[in-house]
């Protein structure tokens, strides 16, 4: 008895493909599910920022590479250092404010008070963040103990990351159904 299987080429071919469709997929789908997280960290930002030039906003950069060992990955962040002094806050107040830290990061918070002069802020401290403005030798200044922390990418990032395996999982139908073709 013999026996012939026709097509046997093609399906190899095609089974060759299948890594790289997969991985295209999960790249494409992480791209999305970082714009999705971007966009919820601006929707964070506009909604609670009392004063801005948006520069926090556009300041929003988004990664997807392969790392070391070969896992797909991607990352939201900001080399603003605006960024993480929001996130995390600063001083006494930063430090005693409810916040999510990743593990392995530890804080560490300035525990005095500090200066900002006057004349080099174009808002008023007081009237924003209700810091004291002080007379020092005729020079005006805003006291202050830090900033609470404020989240926006944590917040942003859970909550895109509930939506990524539907996100995921549609990119990569969308390249095997292209790429099998």
């Amino acid at each position: 008895m013999s026996f012939e299987i026709r097509g046997l080429d093609r399906l190899k071919a095609k089974m060759d493909k299948l890594p790289k469709i997969y991985e295209s997929g999960i790249k494409k789908g992480q791209e999305d599910v970082l714009d999705k997280a971007e966009g919820y960290a601006v929707q964070e930002l506009q909604s609670t920022i009392k004063w801005s030039t948006g520069e926090l906003t556009r300041s929003l950069m988004t990664e997807v590479k392969l790392d070391s060992s070969g896992k797909i990955v991607g990352r939201l962040y900001s080399n603003d250092p605006v960024a993480i002094y929001r996130e995390f806050g600063t001083g006494r107040n930063g430090e005693s404010s409810p916040k999510k830290v990743p593990n392995g990061v530890t804080l560490v918070y300035r525990q005095t008070p500090w200066f900002i002069p006057a004349d080099q802020v174009d808002i008023d401290l007081s009237k924003i963040y209700g810091m004291p403005k002080i007379k020092i030798k005729d020079k005006y200044f805003y006291r202050t103990n830090g900033q609470p922390a404020r989240q926006f990418l944590t917040p942003a990032v859970e909550k895109a990351s509930q939506e990524a395996d539907e996100i995921i999982k549609k990119r990569v139908q969308e390249e095997l159904h292209g790429g099998l073709s």
